[in-house]
């Protein structure tokens, strides 16, 4: 097989021909398919399917005869009848880092990146895919630039490649779920200001914060929603579907209340703590450009009054994410109260079907 590197979000391009977005979870796969109308960007098909459990683990194939057989029946249900697919990737399998370099030209960069990416990377150089993006974060008296560094394992991504291309469905981009987020936000709402986006999935949480288009701190935080549902589980005695009712609020919690809220208040604590550390960092680093607001997705941003208690733990304004908020819909094809409810978790989704096909 070719060798593929990792590609990075690129700034969104009108008139071109756009990937199908591909977002491979350790629940569920989402799909996602625009078009660029000329006059904006139109959504033609969505939809989620949930995959049986232990599939995907950590952002690694565990199951990919399984994987692959859900894909290929959401794809067939949505109709969708594009080829070329853009997929993320997260976990232990992914290092990001930033790096302060000498400003080099491009290729002076790439020679360097891979003569002396060992000693940035906590893997066996050899066995990881490498690339960059330089982030120009130079000035007239600093000859100094911030580079962001992504090195994924090549036996994960090779995996999903492999899986997919069984499926039928040909991989043009491969990218990593925060910088899928941050393409998904700014196809809507641009790049001018400074924003926290998080997204909260079953298993992970991807957290992005970007300044003026540029990616300040991204991490990928190994604890999800399952966890609440687990959890709720255990506590009650109740199947998965009902606790995950009871946890989406969706079913009244009854006698149920006060040890919901206990539940609640330990797992989501834990989330508020990474995500205080990220904005420590960040202010730690760049104190003259206040964070404006938090954007909450994820299917663990459905969870009723999250966006509320991250709000009042954080002190930002915290909003749900709404990746259509700009597109295109014909309302006789996408219900909207369907779009409304799916929405905060197809993020990630969105941004990949964001990406201009590179070849």
């Amino acid at each position: 097989m070719a060798k593929m590197n990792i590609n990075f979000s690129l700034p969104f391009v009108q008139k071109q021909t756009l990937a199908v977005g591909l977002d491979i979870g350790s629940h569920a796969v989402k799909v996602c398919e625009m078009h660029d109308s000329g006059d904006g960007l139109e959504l033609i098909s969505l939809g989620s399917a949930l995959l049986p459990a232990g599939s995907v683990e950590d952002g690694e194939l565990q199951d990919p005869e399984a994987v692959a057989e859900v894909i290929k029946s959401l794809v067939k249900n949505l109709n969708i009848k594009g080829k070329k697919v853009a997929i993320s990737i997260s976990g232990y399998s992914v290092i990001m880092k930033k790096v302060n370099l000498a400003v080099m030209t491009e290729t002076e960069l790439a020679e360097h990146i891979q003569t002396e990416a060992e000693q940035y990377i906590p893997f066996d150089i050899e066995e990881v895919y490498l690339d960059f993006q330089d982030l120009k974060t130079n000035s007239e008296t600093e000859d100094r630039t911030d580079v962001m560094l992504v090195a994924a394992k090549k036996d994960v991504v090779d995996g999903y490649l492999d899986m997919l291309n069984i499926v039928g469905l040909k991989t043009v981009v491969v990218d990593v779920d925060a910088f899928a987020l941050e393409n998904s936000y700014e196809a809507n709402y641009g790049s001018e200001g400074t924003i926290l986006l998080a997204d909260i999935g079953s298993s992970k949480m991807n957290i992005n914060i970007i300044s003026d288009g540029t990616s300040i701190f991204a991490r990928d935080i190994m604890m999800g929603s399952r966890q609440l549902t687990e959890d709720i589980q255990a506590r009650f005695g109740l199947s998965f579907d009902e606790a995950e009712s009871l946890k989406l609020g969706s079913v009244a919690p009854e006698d149920k209340q006060e040890e919901l809220e206990e539940i609640f208040g330990n797992i989501c604590t834990q989330w508020i703590m990474e995500i205080k550390k990220a904005v420590d960092f960040y202010n730690s680093n760049y104190p003259d450009k206040p964070i404006e607001k938090m954007v909450l997705g994820g299917g663990g941003a459905k969870v009723k009054g999250l966006d509320q208690f991250f709000s009042e733990e954080t002190g930002f304004p915290v909003e749900l994410s709404a990746p259509f908020s700009h597109a295109i819909v014909d309302t006789e094809k996408i219900e909207p109260d369907y779009l409304g409810y799916i929405s905060p978790e197809m993020a990630i989704a969105m941004g990949l079907a964001t990406r201009i096909i590179p070849f």
